[in-house]
């Protein structure tokens, strides 16, 4: 048996602020498999009085993630401990520049030159990596490099060290969620241009994708948790039914047991909300079609809210392209009988398979 065709399995790790999501995939003569899949609800947290539900689990002591990472290894009779952790997108510092084409060793202190024109912390208090966009002429006909820069502060890399060692997880390497997203929705050899939508509890990002390759992104100030508080004041409610209505509802199917006026609130609610965020991804759309003179083929919703009733036919019906939601495991192998709940949940995981595949290729 060659070396590449020996069995190995590995853990996709995704500490969001809705949840902890674990994923772990197996592979095997180059077919991946699911093994097993685990959510810990932030209310599970709450019930221990570790953070109130505004905050990420994230900012949460390291011994209590990972004692909450160790009971449901266990409890799911886990026993890979190699693992990739994702890092939030509203903890890490995004931004993309051009360079000219220069050497490997060059390369790597323009791109610390240039950090510090974007960076709004000292270098030596974050952890740079970045990701280079395929060499293309510029309108001088010069050749040039597009650099996509990741700084996370190093704080939050060695509270993830710590929670893994805490854990007893090997952990590999640490990753943005953004390219763990493409890894596990977007084909390198996909022809189409891809609109990718992450809507989660704490922050929303708009990504342009060409053939596997991120060429823009956004962070979007729309997020789960914004829109469960505004239902929540506006209907004078407690938050954790904002949050249920919200989940169960959504836009298109406001509670029968409410009267007309009341529904009609809770909708035009969620509307107001939503309108500035599909307003917000067609201007990055726009101003990418003037740059580029390419238009968007299709859109991936991904996250939390992409699941709330009525979210995605009014994203079909606002931009008139086609719109779907996120599927990681369309080419993962797995039991059957789980057909149904996998492409359920799919939005909500698609982070933590992204994990996992990079432990894997």
């Amino acid at each position: 048996m060659t070396p590449n065709l020996l069995p190995k399995s590995f853990l996709g790790i995704d500490i969001g602020t809705s949840a902890i999501k674990i994923v772990e995939l197996s592979a095997f003569a180059r077919r991946i498999k699911l093994e097993n899949y685990v959510e810990l609800p932030t209310s599970n947290f709450q019930q221990r009085q570790f953070q109130t539900p505004e905050k990420s689990v994230i900012f949460l002591p390291s011994e209590d993630i990972a004692e909450a990472i160790k009971t449901a290894l266990s409890k799911a009779k886990i026993k890979t401990r190699d693992c990739v952790i994702s890092i939030p997108d509203f903890l890490t510092f995004f931004t993309a520049f051009d360079l000219p084409k220069m050497t490997k060793e060059e390369l790597a202190q323009a791109v610390k030159n240039e950090a510090r024109k974007y960076i709004p912390l000292p270098l030596k208090e974050v952890t740079l990596d970045w990701h280079l966009r395929e060499v293309e002429f510029d309108k001088q006909r010069k050749k040039s490099i597009t650099i996509f820069l990741v700084a996370v502060p190093n704080e939050i890399i060695y509270k993830c060290q710590q929670i893994a060692i805490l854990a007893n997880l090997k952990l590999l390497v640490m990753e943005a969620e953004i390219f763990g997203l493409i890894r596990a929705l977007i084909k390198k050899e996909e022809e189409k241009l891809i609109g990718l939508i992450d809507m989660g509890a704490r922050s929303t990002t708009c990504s342009i994708v060409e053939k596997g390759v991120l060429r823009v992104y956004h962070s979007l100030n729309v997020s789960g948790s914004f829109l469960t508080e505004k239902i929540a004041r506006e209907l004078e409610i407690e938050w954790e039914l904002a949050e249920k209505l919200k989940r169960e509802y959504g836009i298109s199917n406001p509670p029968s047991g409410w009267d007309a006026e009341t529904q009609e609130s809770f909708k035009e609610i969620l509307i107001s909300t939503v309108n500035p965020l599909l307003q917000e991804v067609s201007k990055i759309f726009n101003g990418f079609y003037l740059k580029e003179e390419k238009e968007i083929d299709k859109i991936i919703l991904a996250g939390g809210v992409g699941l709330m009733p009525g979210v995605l036919s009014i994203f079909q019906n606002y931009f008139k392209k086609e719109v779907e939601l996120a599927n990681p495991f369309s080419n993962i192998f797995y039991p059957s009988p789980l057909k149904e709940t996998l492409k359920k949940i799919g939005p909500l995981f698609a982070i933590a398979v992204g994990m996992a595949l990079r432990g894997l290729t």
